[in-house]
């Protein structure tokens, strides 16, 4: 399956670009009515779902949350069959957009100057991977992705996340994972790697299904479907910890970068989709990654300082300076000091 053909791209490419978007929208968006619901579950003296409560399942505003989350990862299942997941995967930086721009509508989460910057800044980055995204290698059937998910590389990588994941799990959640937002979101992005895969396989062998071939009987597709069920399990349980004790705004970006990084790294190991870039695609794909992620660190490291606030100290600051360069002024080393 190849993003581009003869160095343009595919109406495949483009209905996977198109998909990926929609499931930024409806995941984003997801985001926020979860944590409304968290709250609501909250306020009626439930259990919190941070301390592994499941009192919010009563709540029909978390429901919603769930199903636009679903929505929007059923969207993302099926972009995955169309292109390459070092594209799919980064455009997930909308759906933190949009959760920030709803955080400060219906959260009371604030949005600063800072924010719109960092909002700005994915929105180019996402831009700037599009125009330069890599080829995925040739995976068009069940035999082709089998004999890579048993590449040695991939198998490697794949133990060395669910080691990670089951050592949160089991030694680091039940100790910090209440203080540590970290716990949580880096269980949730160990198993993204089983999921994206996972979706991506899925989706190949539904145009084998829709071509007439059986792959129901295959035990290939199996194993993905139970990988996949059990990776999204885990993923919204530790998630929905993690909205229930965080700040979403902290959350969403957190989990987008250590996210990405994971399945760009796995993809990369899988479809060997590096190897068709120039050397200026593979620097302008990197650098459209990182632009993303100093915008989503501009999102969420200057998140609780308000403009007013900064112009304000920069006046008194500056008028501070100009009293001081008065010779008349006997007050500025005390000032000062």
């Amino acid at each position: 399956m190849a993003a581009k053909t003869d160095g343009k791209p595919s109406m495949d490419f483009y209905v996977g670009v198109s998909l990926a978007i929609s499931s930024s929208l409806f995941i984003g968006a997801s985001f926020v009515i979860t944590k409304k619901g968290l709250q609501r579950a909250t306020a009626n003296k439930a259990t919190r779902a941070g301390q592994g409560g499941l009192g919010y399942l009563k709540d029909y505003i978390w429901w919603l949350g769930f199903l636009s989350m679903l929505t929007g990862e059923l969207c993302n299942f099926s972009a995955y069959a169309f292109a390459p997941a070092t594209v799919v995967t980064p455009l997930g930086a909308l759906s933190v957009i949009v959760s920030a721009l709803l955080s400060s509508r219906y959260l009371n989460e604030s949005l600063n100057l800072h924010g719109v910057i960092g909002c700005v800044l994915c929105i180019l980055g996402s831009t700037q991977l599009l125009t330069n995204a890599p080829r995925s290698d040739d995976v068009d059937s069940l035999d082709d992705l089998r004999d890579k998910l048993f590449d040695i590389g991939f198998v490697s990588y794949t133990l060395v996340m669910m080691m990670i994941a089951v050592f949160m799990m089991v030694v680091v959640a039940p100790r910090h994972g209440t203080r540590n937002m970290l716990v949580y979101v880096t269980i949730c992005a160990c198993f993204g790697c089983i999921t994206v895969m996972s979706c991506k396989g899925l989706g190949i062998a539904v145009k084998e299904w829709l071509s007439g071939k059986s792959v129901l009987m295959s035990w290939t597709v199996w194993l993905l479907i139970i990988s996949l069920i059990m990776g999204i399990s885990i993923q919204l349980n530790y998630l929905n910890r993690a909205l229930d004790m965080f700040n979403t705004a902290l959350v969403t970006p957190v989990y987008y970068v250590l996210f990405t990084s994971v399945v760009i790294t796995a993809s990369a190991i899988l479809y060997k989709e590096w190897r068709h870039l120039s050397a200026v695609q593979t620097t302008n794909t990197v650098g459209g990654f990182l632009t993303i992620i100093i915008g989503i660190f501009l999102l969420q490291a200057f998140k609780d300082i308000q403009d007013g606030n900064i112009l304000l100290q920069l006046y008194n600051r500056a008028s501070s300076n100009a009293t001081c360069s008065s010779p008349a002024n006997t007050k500025c080393d005390a000032f000062s000091a």
